[in-house]
């Protein structure tokens, strides 16, 4: 019960540390492009990690090794992938279509995790997955216009459908060391994404804003990615991303403490519904996990 617990808690600590860069974000894309700003952030988690381990060495026995690669190198060229797919859809829908359609990523991590990872997901699950995938799109419904299909959205399903499988080879690693897959994630996936950036023809920042993205980055993604991976280890691909995707409502809270940014007038209809999903979760973890498999 106890292991169960601090899972839930890892959970809800990786979702609300990725919240903190999203209000902070805007102030390092002023001096910084997108795809280049995301490359730092993936490249300061790898640093961090990286620095960490070198302080508390890793064991050699939870160690990525070889009969891993496989799980490594989908995890590597999906993260590299999703974000490109992204940033391509953005450029062809609008932001109100991206907003709804980016809640996806959890239905994808949740079918990829039972049809290819055989994860037992109940009736339970499926419902809290259904309400908070629901209390996501009301969070971001923007209109009648958002609702539109333009050819920009399957660019970003396909950004979603690649999240959601890299989650489930992130889970196939879980029980291997969460810092030397946060190491190999970030570094390797910053690299892919900096020479997009670059390919894309934008520059690094100045130094500054180059330290204070990495910065950002070994914070809000690679202590999130950590507690994230942690939190697989135990409950599984579907569990950990229903408690992860409380972020956007954490994220909105912070941007109206932080920069006030008003809350939509749907936040507090989107919060309940994202807190019975919560609660319908937690109370399926804790009075039944069963075993996950991976192959």
């Amino acid at each position: 019960m106890r292991q169960k617990s601090t899972a839930i808690l890892a959970a809800l600590g990786a979702a609300l540390l990725y919240a903190v860069s999203i209000p902070l974000s805007p102030f390092l894309l002023r001096q910084t492009g997108p795809v280049m700003l995301a490359a730092l952030l993936y490249l300061g988690a790898g640093v961090g990690m990286t620095l960490l381990s070198l302080i508390c060495p890793v064991p050699r026995k939870d160690r990525l090794t070889r009969r891993q690669l496989p799980f490594t190198l989908g995890m590597i060229l999906l993260d590299i992938a999703a974000p490109i797919l992204l940033m391509l859809g953005l450029a062809r829908a609008p932001a109100a279509h991206v907003s709804l359609l980016n809640n996806f990523e959890i239905v994808a991590t949740s079918l990829f995790a039972l049809l290819l990872f055989r994860e037992r997901i109940s009736r339970r699950v499926w419902c809290a997955i259904f309400l908070i995938t629901a209390a996501s799109m009301l969070l971001s419904f923007e209109g009648a216009q958002s609702l539109r299909f333009s050819p920009g959205s399957l660019l970003v399903l396909g950004a979603c459908l690649c999240w959601g499988l890299e989650n489930n080879c992130t889970r196939a690693l879980s029980q291997k060391s969460a810092v030397q897959i946060v190491q190999v994630k970030g570094l390797f996936s910053g690299l892919g994404s900096l020479l997009v950036a670059r390919l894309a023809g934008e520059s690094l920042p100045d130094w500054r804003s180059l330290f204070a993205a990495m910065l950002l980055g070994f914070v809000c993604y690679g202590l999130s990615i950590f507690l994230y991976v942690r939190a697989q280890s135990v409950l599984g691909a579907a569990r950990t991303s229903a408690f992860y995707s409380a972020n956007p409502f954490l994220a909105a809270a912070l941007s109206l403490l932080l920069l006030r940014q008003p809350l939509a007038d749907a936040y507090p209809y989107a919060l309940a519904l994202m807190l019975l999903g919560l609660y319908l979760t937690v109370r399926e973890t804790l009075s039944e996990l069963p075993e996950h498999k991976v192959g």
